[in-house]
C-alpha cells in the first residue's frame, strides 16, 4: 500500500498525531446534526474537513453545497441562501430556491463566515434556531432539514467582543470545533503531501516525475508554509511544470522557498539521506520521541502527553528505537 494511500481519510493526507485526532472527531460527530465551526489558517483545508464531515455521515447521498460567504455582495447573498419569489425585487423574473432549500437533508458548508453582514446574521440565526427559512418577498416559511457546517479563517470571539459579530449567533454555529493545525506544526505530513502531489500532477498534466530529491524536500520542511497546505500543492505543481528532468530539485524551487532555507537547519527537522518515506518517517518519529524525553526530564507520562500518543505506544516506540531514558 503506498503511503498516501495508507495515511488518507476522505482524500485527506495525514500521518501527523493533530490530523489524526481530527480524524477520529469526525468519526464521533459526521451522523450528529450539531453545528460545527472549522476555524484556521487559510489553506489548511478547512473545506476538506467539511467534506470529509458530510460524506462519512448519513446525509452523504444528499447534497453538500458550499458557499463562499465573502465571495457574494451582500446585495445578492440573502436571496443566494433564502431564494426569492417573482418580483421580489428587479430583475426577480421568476422564483429561485436558496441555497438552504437546495441542501434539504444535506449540508450547508458556510465558508469565511466571519464576512456574514450583520444584517444577514440575524435572518440565518432564526434559520437555524427554526430549520425553516423565508425566501425573499414571500410572506410564508418553508422547514428545511439541512446541517449546518462553517468555517472561518479569522477569530469570531474577537469579532463578537467588538460587535463586529452577533453573540448568538456565534455560540449557535460554535456548539463543535474543529480547529486546523497551520502546515508548519504538522510538518511530518509534508513528504506525504508531497508525493500526493507529485502523483496528482503527474496524472493531471501528463508528466512523469518520479521522485522529490532529498535536498528539495528538505528545503520543503525547513520551510514555515504561510499560505498551508495550498501552498505546498502550488510550489510542487510549480516545480513539476519547470522540472527538465524527471526528479524535483532544489534550484527550481521559488525564491522564497531557498531565501528561508539558506540558513541552519531546524533542530526539529533531520536530514533526509534516503527517498523512503517509511525509513524517514521513522527517523522523525525517534527524533522527537527523543527530543519530548529530554524536555521532560525522562518522564514517560509526559512525554507521551507532549507527543499525543498513548503511554503504551509510547514504551513500544521507545524499546523499538532503542532510545535510553
Amino acid at each position: 500500500m503506498d503511503a498516501p494511500r495508507q495515511y488518507s481519510f476522505a482524500n485527506i493526507i495525514a500521518r501527523s498525531h493533530k490530523m489524526q485526532a481530527i480524524f477520529q472527531t469526525i468519526r464521533k460527530i459526521a451522523d450528529f446534526k450539531t453545528s460545527i465551526l472549522i476555524t484556521g489558517e487559510s489553506g489548511t483545508g478547512k473545506e476538506l474537513i467539511a467534506k470529509a464531515i458530510h460524506y462519512n455521515s448519513g446525509r452523504a447521498n444528499n447534497p453538500m453545497i458550499a458557499v463562499n460567504c465573502g465571495g457574494i455582495p451582500e446585495t445578492l447573498l440573502e436571496s443566494e441562501l433564502f431564494g426569492h419569489v417573482k418580483g421580489a425585487f428587479t430583475d426577480a423574473y421568476r422564483v429561485k430556491k436558496g441555497l438552504f432549500e437546495e441542501a434539504d437533508g444535506g449540508t450547508l458548508f458556510l465558508d469565511e463566515m466571519g464576512e456574514l453582514p450583520l444584517s444577514l446574521q440575524v435572518k440565518l440565526l432564526r434559520a437555524l434556531q427554526e430549520d425553516e427559512i423565508r425566501p425573499l418577498g414571500d410572506s410564508k416559511t418553508v422547514k428545511v432539514d439541512v446541517r449546518i457546517i462553517t468555517a472561518t479563517a479569522r477569530n469570531l470571539g474577537d469579532m463578537v467582543n467588538k460587535g463586529l459579530f452577533r453573540e448568538d449567533l456565534f455560540y449557535r454555529i460554535n456548539v463543535l470545533t474543529i480547529e486546523m493545525p497551520p502546515l508548519r506544526d504538522r510538518r511530518e505530513d509534508i513528504p506525504l503531501l508531497a508525493e500526493h502531489f507529485v502523483q496528482k500532477y503527474n496524472q493531471r498534466l501528463g508528466l512523469n516525475i518520479r521522485e522529490v530529491h532529498a535536498d528539495c524536500l528538505q528545503r520543503l520542511m525547513n520551510y514555515n508554509w504561510p499560505g498551508n497546505v495550498r501552498e505546498l500543492e502550488n510550489v510542487v505543481e510549480r516545480s513539476m511544470v519547470l522540472a527538465e528532468k524527471d526528479i524535483l530539485t532544489m534550484e527550481i524551487l521559488p525564491p522564497e522557498l531557498l531565501r528561508q532555507s539558506s540558513g541552519p537547519v531546524r533542530d526539529d527537522v533531520f536530514f533526509w539521506d534516503e527517498f523512503s518515506i517509511k525509513s524517514n518517517s521513522k527517523k522523525l518519529e525517534k527524533q522527537l520521541i527523543t527530543k519530548a524525553m529530554a524536555e521532560t526530564k525522562g518522564n514517560k507520562t509526559k512525554a507521551a502527553s507532549l507527543l499525543e500518543i498513548s503511554l503504551p505506544a509510547l514504551l513500544y516506540k521507545i524499546k523499538e528505537y532503542t532510545i535510553e531514558g
